[in-house]
C-alpha cells in the first residue's frame, strides 16, 4: 500500500541556523521533495535570484497577494514582509511529494492552524556562540543588523516548544539525515495513507459480498 498523499514540512530556526542549506542538502540528494519559494518584500542578497531564494515583491504587491488571499501564511520579520504563495504547495501535495516549507514561528503556527498534519521542525546551531559566529561569517551584515537577529533568536527561542522537532545543525550531512527520516516516517501515519486505508476498506468489502 502506497500513499499519494505529500507531507507538509515547516523548518524554522534562527537566522543563520542553516536553514537554507540544509534544504538545499535534501533537494540534492532526494527526488520527492519540493522547495516553496516564498514571496520578500527584502532586498536580494549578493547572488540572490529572484524565484530561486525568492520572489523579490514591493510592499504594495506583497499587499494585494494578502487581499487576494494567495498567500497560506505572511509575517513580519525584522521589518521586511515573508509569505508562502498557496497554489504552488496545494499543486505539489496533490501530486504526491513532500513539500518544505522556510519560514518563521508566526507563519509556522498559521499554517498548522490551516493545515493540522503540517510537521513543524525547528533548527538550531549547536550553541549561540556558533549562531554569532555564522552570523558574522556572512559577510553581509551589519553590526546593528546581527544584533538585531540575535535579539529576534531570543524571542523566537521562547516558541521552540510549539515544534514538533528539534533539530541541532552540528554536522550538514547527519543533520539532513536526521530531517530526512524524521520526514519519511510521517508517510505512515494515518492521515497521509488516505488512498491506502480506502483501498484496503473497498478490497475486505467485496471479499464479503
Amino acid at each position: 500500500m502506497k500513499s499519494h498523499k505529500g507531507v507538509l514540512v515547516v523548518i524554522s530556526g534562527f537566522s543563520g541556523a542553516g536553514k537554507g542549506t540544509l534544504m538545499k542538502a535534501l533537494l540534492e540528494r532526494y527526488p520527492n521533495y519540493a522547495l516553496s519559494v516564498s514571496c520578500t518584500t527584502r532586498q536580494p542578497r549578493a547572488g540572490e535570484v529572484n524565484g530561486r531564494e525568492y520572489y523579490f515583491v514591493s510592499e504594495e504587491e506583497f499587499r494585494q497577494m494578502i487581499e487576494q488571499e494567495k498567500l497560506v501564511e505572511y509575517a513580519c520579520y525584522c521589518g521586511r514582509y515573508y509569505g508562502t504563495p498557496r497554489s504552488y504547495v496545494e499543486e505539489r501535495l496533490t501530486e504526491g511529494r513532500d513539500v518544505l516549507l522556510e519560514i518563521e514561528i508566526q507563519g509556522a503556527l498559521q499554517i498548522k492552524k490551516r493545515f493540522p498534519d503540517t510537521i513543524l521542525i525547528f533548527v538550531t546551531p549547536p550553541s549561540a556562540a556558533e549562531l554569532k559566529r555564522r552570523l558574522a561569517g556572512r559577510g553581509t551584515e551589519t553590526e546593528d543588523v546581527i544584533a538585531a537577529r540575535l535579539s529576534r533568536a531570543c524571542e523566537e527561542a521562547a516558541g521552540m516548544e510549539q515544534y514538533d522537532y528539534l533539530l541541532v545543525n552540528d554536522d550538514l550531512k547527519e543533520c539532513a539525515e536526521h530531517l530526512h527520516r524524521v520526514i519519511q516516517d510521517q508517510h505512515f501515519r494515518p492521515s497521509c495513507m488516505e488512498g491506502a486505508i480506502e483501498q484496503m476498506r473497498k478490497e475486505l468489502k467485496d471479499m464479503m459480498s
